[in-house]
This record gives structure tokens, C-alpha cells and sequence, in this order.
């Protein structure tokens, strides 16, 4: 039997990635996980100034190709090595993470639901949502911290591209979850309605793919 794809899309900051930890946690060795952030492009080609200036909350940013043939082979269960990307330099590092086959897949990512490639692969869509200010509070403490940015810098990447890209691809690729969750309420709740929504589907396969 092939494994359960599961897709998780919402706003930069809407808590996505905090829902699917939980969610990992709950299904232990019997998840893995593709991020779709370590399938940016990488930019070793272009000037670090150069490198700045790309939109990354664009679809185009991301090599939706390697996903997808990453994404079959774990549905195939085939082991897949992803690369490993370097966000303060916008390049892959030439490292891999292997990432391992299990009977749950989850893909994490703001544009999971909205490349029909991804969505077609997906047995259960997931959207997250949480209002503007909260998304970008949220981002500023992830990119500060983890990323060597500035908080000038988040602001303004926030509203030059990430706000827009938001409005024009994100939100409305919401249309295709099965559920819709409220990224600012207890991750508890969040993290036990999905693994029960997973739960079911495996049970039964009472799920239609997002279209």
C-alpha cells in the first residue's frame, strides 16, 4: 500500500510548521516529511546582490520538478535525498538529507495547494490560516533569529513580495483544502483534528484529492 499524502499550505507565519511537528509527533516512525523550502533554486549563479532581489514567495522560486519526483519516489517507497539549503546565502550547500519512506507523507509549504502538480499528488489538504499582523510578528522572530536578518529587512521583503505573493497565490489556494484550520488557537486541537482527519482516511479512504 502506498503511503498517505498529507499537505499542509497557509501563509508564511500562519503556523503551518508548528501544526506539522505536532502532527509528526503524534504518527512517530510512521511519518516523514518534504519541506518545501529546501526546493528553493539554487542561486550560486548570481551575485549575493543579485540574490537579494528574487522573489521567493513566487512559484517560479522553487524546483517543483525535484519535489514532485521526490514526492513519487516516497509514494513508491523509494528513500529520497533532498537538498540541503543555505537561507542566508540563497544556494544549496552540495549537502542531502535522506529522508525515508513511511506509511505517512507530509508536505509542508505556503505554495503546497497552490502548484496543481503537488496538489494532485495530495490524499488530504490542510490550510492554515492567521491574520496579516500575526504572520509577519511571526516571521520576524523566525528570520531574525534563524535566517541573520534584519527586521527592517523582513519588513520590507514582507511587504514588497510576501504580502502580495499572499494575496495572489496563497489565500486563494485555500479553495482546495478539506480543511481549514485557525493557526492562532491551541495547536492541541489543530494537531488532533488533523491526525484524526489522517486517521479516517487511511481507515477508510473517505477523502477525494483536492481537485
Amino acid at each position: 500500500m502506498r503511503s498517505t499524502v498529507l499537505g499542509v499550505a497557509g501563509g508564511s507565519g500562519a503556523g503551518k510548521t508548528t501544526l506539522v511537528e505536532g502532527v509528526v509527533s503524534r504518527f512517530g516512525d510512521r511519518a516523514t516529511v518534504l519541506w518545501f523550502d529546501e526546493y528553493y533554486h539554487d542561486l550560486a549563479h548570481l551575485d549575493p546582490a543579485d540574490r537579494a532581489t528574487v522573489n521567493f514567495d513566487h512559484p517560479d522560486s522553487l524546483d517543483r520538478g525535484l519535489m514532485v519526483e521526490h514526492l513519487d519516489g516516497l509514494m513508491a517507497g523509494r528513500a529520497v535525498d533532498v537538498p540541503v539549503y543555505d537561507f542566508t546565502t540563497h544556494t544549496r550547500t552540495g549537502r542531502t538529507r535522506r529522508v525515508e519512506p513511511r506509511p505517512v507523507v507530509v508536505v509542508d509549504g505556503i505554495l503546497v495547494l497552490a502548484v496543481p502538480e503537488v496538489r494532485r499528488r495530495l490524499d488530504l489538504a490542510v490550510f492554515v490560516d492567521a491574520p496579516e499582523a500575526v504572520r509577519l510578528a511571526r516571521r520576524m522572530d523566525r528570520d531574525v533569529a534563524e535566517r541573520g536578518r534584519t527586521p527592517e529587512s523582513v519588513r520590507a521583503q514582507f511587504a514588497a513580495t510576501v504580502g502580495p505573493m499572499h494575496d495572489r497565490f496563497v489565500a486563494p489556494s485555500g479553495e482546495h483544502a478539506h480543511l481549514r484550520l485557525d493557526g492562532t488557537v491551541d495547536r492541541a486541537g489543530n494537531v488532533a483534528t488533523v491526525v484524526g482527519a489522517v486517521d479516517r482516511f487511511v481507515d477508510r479512504g473517505a477523502v477525494t484529492p483536492p481537485s
